[in-house]
This record gives structure tokens, C-alpha cells and sequence, in this order.
């Protein structure tokens, strides 16, 4: 009698097992990388993710004269690239930039996922951070997150942002709650138009990363009240933290950083972060980072983990303390 097939889900262990001794003994025999990287990036060219991915590999690319391609995979806000990721042979070859959004929001904030940031991922590198900017209209008359205070608590703030659940959004509700006050979320789809109607006077303040507000509050048309990284942002060594102006250990940072499908060998795992670690070190790589407002960061894969660890905890309770969902 022939012999039945495995069920489905032993069918889908062995191959697993099958990829991983594949990827392991590629390694050893042929060296790393045996062809060119790929690098997803879950969001569109041009965007703050796909520029930073594009700095650094860059710069990786360089000094190990590796092959890296990227390939952009926007859509449901980070989720379809980095489940590809997820989903890829564990070899090393395919990597992706996983960040605030994809990581450590979207899990609280879509009802299902296809994957488990915590479990389908190999951390690689933290690469940097942006702080979210607090601004207003030039001729706002709120010049502190004092004055902020005292006149959402007279009447209620409309506060912009990017759209339902983005960094912005969740940092603005954190700090709403951290001083008590009520402001109205006015989500658009976009800075462009969110930042359109802050100087049209149709809101009162917005919450964003610097790409999209540094240029404005240069031109003088808007006025930074704060930002929410625990130290200054390069670019606005003037403006105060959000912790210095009342609220102690007050941290909402979007960050980026590679990972690699949960399984890749751990020796390649090590290689990348040693070449990812080199090039984040390099003044020129640091330079170009601060010139978008990111703050280089780096460290081991194990400080990964439990970075990301954390921050979905941290996150996913701002998004459900929000009431914000997505589809």
C-alpha cells in the first residue's frame, strides 16, 4: 500500500526544514552572498523608508561590494512588503525594512495580519529613528506645549494627521492623554494635504517626521513646538523634547530596520549586521541620515529583538487607548 502524504501542516515543517538545511549549506559551501541582495522596501520610491533603506544600502554596498537591489513593495501601509519578506526563503537573500508602522502598529491596528512581527522575522540592524514634529501656523498663538494646554482645555484642538493610526496620529492621542486634554483627529491621506489645511487655518496643529514639515518651518510658515525623541533633533537643536517641557520619559520615535525572514542562519545574520553596523558608523552615511532628520542608531540583533519587543507593546496600547482601526 503506498504511503499517505503528510498533512498540511508537517508538509509545511519539513519544507521549512528542507529550506533552512538548503540556505545553511549554500552558505557554507558557496559563501555569502552567493547572488545579489534584495532588499524590500514596503513603501513607495521617494518616501522617507525608501530613502534611508536606499542610503544605507548604498553605503553596505560599497564597502562589501555585495549586489543589493531594492525592490519597492508599497501597500496596506507597509503590510504587503514586509509579509513578503516573511514568506521568503531564509537565505539571506532577501531582506526588508520593517519600521514603526509594519512592526509595532499594524498589529494592534488591522484585526488580522498575515504575519507575526515577532515571530516571522531574523532582526538584523536598527538603522535610525525620526522624532515626530509638533507644529503650527507661524501665527499661531500657541508657542509652547503650555500654551498648547491651557487653550485645548478652554476649547478643543483639531489636530492633523497623516491618516488613522500613522505615527503622527498615535503620538498626538499619546500626548493628549499625558496632559489631559481632548483633541479632535482630523486624518487626512497624506502630509501634503494634512499640512495644506494646517496653514489654511482649517486645523489647529500638527504631528509629523521632519521630512515633511522641516522645509515649512525653514520658510518660516510654521513654528515647531516640540519634539517627541528623548534628545533634540539635529535640525531643530531650538526646539524642546516633549519630556523637557513637562512630560517626563514622553518617547514616540519612528524608526526603521532590517530584518530578514525568522530562520536565515545566524551566521549570515551576524554578517549583515556587521556590514549594516560599518555603514551606519561612516560620517558620510551619518550625514546624509541627518539631512532627512534621522538619528543613525545600529547595535547587535539581540538589542533588536528586544527593541521591537517592546515598542509593539508600547504601540499596540496606543493604538487600542486611540480606538483606531484599519481595514
Amino acid at each position: 500500500m503506498p504511503s499517505r502524504a503528510p498533512s498540511s501542516p508537517l508538509r509545511r515543517r519539513l519544507l521549512c526544514a528542507g529550506a533552512l538545511l538548503g540556505a545553511s549549506a549554500a552558505w557554507a559551501q558557496g559563501g555569502y552572498p552567493s547572488q545579489p541582495i534584495k532588499l524590500i522596501v514596503p513603501f513607495p520610491p521617494a518616501g522617507g523608508t525608501d530613502v534611508v533603506s536606499r542610503v544605507i544600502a548604498n553605503e553596505v554596498a560599497q564597502a562589501t561590494r555585495w549586489s543589493i537591489v531594492i525592490d519597492n513593495r508599497p501597500g496596506a501601509g507597509g503590510n504587503i512588503g514586509i509579509d513578503a519578506v516573511a514568506k521568503a526563503r531564509p537565505d539571506g537573500l532577501t531582506l526588508g525594512t520593517g519600521q514603526t508602522s509594519n512592526l509595532a502598529i499594524n498589529p494592534a491596528l488591522y484585526r488580522k495580519l498575515p504575519f507575526d512581527p515577532l515571530k516571522d522575522f531574523a532582526p538584523v540592524v536598527l538603522l535610525g529613528s525620526q522624532p515626530v514634529v509638533l507644529v503650527v501656523r507661524a501665527d499661531s498663538p500657541i508657542r509652547s506645549l503650555a500654551d498648547l494646554k491651557a487653550r485645548a482645555r478652554a476649547q478643543p484642538l483639531n489636530m492633523a494627521s497623516p491618516g488613522n493610526g500613522t505615527v503622527g496620529h498615535l503620538a498626538g492621542s499619546m500626548f493628549a492623554r499625558e496632559a489631559g486634554v481632548q483633541l479632535n483627529h482630523v486624518p487626512y491621506k497624506g502630509a501634503g494635504p494634512a499640512i495644506t489645511d494646517l496653514l489654511g487655518g482649517q486645523t489647529d496643529l500638527y504631528f509629523g517626521t521632519p521630512p515633511s514639515v522641516l522645509a515649512m518651518v525653514q520658510a518660516g510658515r510654521l513654528r515647531a513646538i516640540a519634539v517627541t525623541a528623548a534628545q533634540r533633533a539635529a535640525l531643530l537643536p531650538d526646539v524642546p523634547t516633549v519630556a523637557e517641557s513637562g512630560y517626563p520619559g514622553f518617547v514616540a520615535e519612528d524608526w526603521k530596520a532590517v530584518v530578514a525572514p525568522a530562520g536565515t542562519p545566524a551566521e549570515v545574520v551576524q554578517q549583515l549586521n556587521q556590514a549594516f553596523n560599518a555603514a551606519l558608523a561612516r560620517p558620510a552615511t551619518i550625514a546624509r541620515l541627518r539631512e532627512e532628520g534621522t538619528t543613525p542608531r545600529g547595535g547587535t540583533p539581540a538589542e533588536l529583538a528586544a527593541f521591537m519587543k517592546s515598542e509593539y507593546a508600547r504601540w499596540g496600547a496606543a493604538v487600542k487607548a486611540a480606538g483606531a482601526t484599519a481595514e
